[in-house]
């Protein structure tokens, strides 16, 4: 009868690892380890186990394994009292275990008993709380992963569309005084206005489609330094000033051309909205030793007052100074003494394992690409 008893809990395993998604792990655990501590008590009573009776010993080191595996799945994947509960009954009838067999009896025997149950139960337990803060710490990753993408793709919708939505609203406003003076000239001026709202529709598509994918998976490569020269001829064909563009010809990291990239754009935006009476933009950006300065001025009355910056009325300047500093450059931004409004950058060329070359020189529209010496 006593050696019939040592299948009781392989069963209660089986059963409760089957059911393990309806009533939950901790209650399996929970339960596993009464039934396990319930069979002890039964054995005690029947009469206990000797060293020739090798089936129950056999069956109970499963039964062992068993337990301890459930402690460990149970604290990798749930918390609170009712899991602690669970995992002290299963240690208790770990620790009784042994006393199914009739070795000794005395206090010494007590003593083998806690040894007995803290040698096997205390790794499962350590190595189930190891295995939740690796969880913990894969989740807190994806979710702050997640956060930082999410920021990122708000830059972007404020860097891209609004570029485009801005040179949108100036090339409508001179199209309606054109289309009563020079019908051709205003078809031309509607077709950019077209292909500028073509634009923004396709990054708020990109943007909508990488917050619909659960991993943002599929992002294209953002615009750099390369992509500038192309900028600034929107820029200027949408009746924008003229734009001086001078570019380094050395290579230059990724991060940093796309930075110089934002930069720029949230500039001539930042010209466009706020001083529209500008004649000449300046963007030069050079290499010297290990940083790259980048400047854009223009000549433009500030809408705000002379020395401060325009901080107050957007996201542009502080995100993108943040994502300077984070590069461990400098940002500046705001009037002096030469122009109306001037933005200062330094970032340091460091790690150019990927760099993007930018495009031979060209002209730009109005103005003129240089390449810096």
């Amino acid at each position: 009868m006593s050696q019939m008893l040592s299948m009781v809990v392989p069963v209660v395993l089986l059963i409760g690892w089957a059911t393990r998604s309806r009533y939950g792990l901790v209650l399996v655990t929970g339960v596993s380890g009464a039934a396990s501590a319930a069979v002890t008590a039964g054995v005690w009573l029947v009469g206990r186990w000797s060293d020739a009776d090798r089936w129950p010993g056999v069956v109970g080191l499963f039964e062992l394994a068993g337990l301890l595996l459930l402690v460990v799945l149970t604290l990798r994947a749930e918390d609170g009292r009712a899991c602690a509960a669970a995992v002290w009954t299963v240690g208790g009838a770990v620790s009784l275990w042994l006393s199914r067999f009739a070795f000794a009896s005395g206090p010494e025997f007590v003593l083998t008993l806690f040894g007995f149950g803290a040698t096997f139960s205390l790794p499962a337990v350590l190595i189930g709380l190891y295995l939740r803060g690796l969880d913990e710490g894969r989740r807190s990753a994806v979710a702050e992963a997640r956060r930082a993408q999410r920021l990122e793709l708000a830059h972007d919708l404020h860097d891209f569309v609004a570029h485009d939505v801005s040179g949108m609203v100036a090339q409508a406003q001179a199209g309606a005084y054109l289309a009563a003076v020079d019908p051709v000239r205003a078809v031309a001026m509607f077709e950019r206005i077209e292909q500028a709202g073509q634009r923004a529709l396709a990054s708020l598509d990109r943007t909508v489609q990488l917050l619909r994918t659960e991993e943002g998976t599929g992002r294209s490569p953002q615009p750099g330094i390369a992509e500038l020269t192309e900028v600034t001829e929107r820029f200027t064909a949408s009746g924008g000033p003229g734009v001086l563009l001078e570019l380094p010809d050395q290579p230059v990291p990724r991060e940093v051309s796309g930075t110089v990239h934002r930069i720029v754009v949230e500039a001539l935006t930042n010209v466009r909205r706020h001083a529209q009476g500008a004649r000449r933009i300046e963007v030069r950006a050079r290499c010297g030793g290990d940083w790259l300065e980048l400047t854009v001025m223009n000549d433009g009355l500030a809408s705000d007052p002379a020395g401060q910056p325009r901080r107050g009325g957007g996201s542009g300047l502080p995100g993108l100074a943040a994502r300077v500093e984070a590069l461990g450059g400098t940002f500046e931004a705001g009037a002096n003494e030469q122009v109306a409004w001037c933005v200062t950058v330094r970032l340091p060329l460091a790690g150019r394992e990927q760099p993007e070359r930018p495009v031979p020189p060209t002209r730009t529209g109005t103005g003129v690409r240089e390449r810096s010496r």
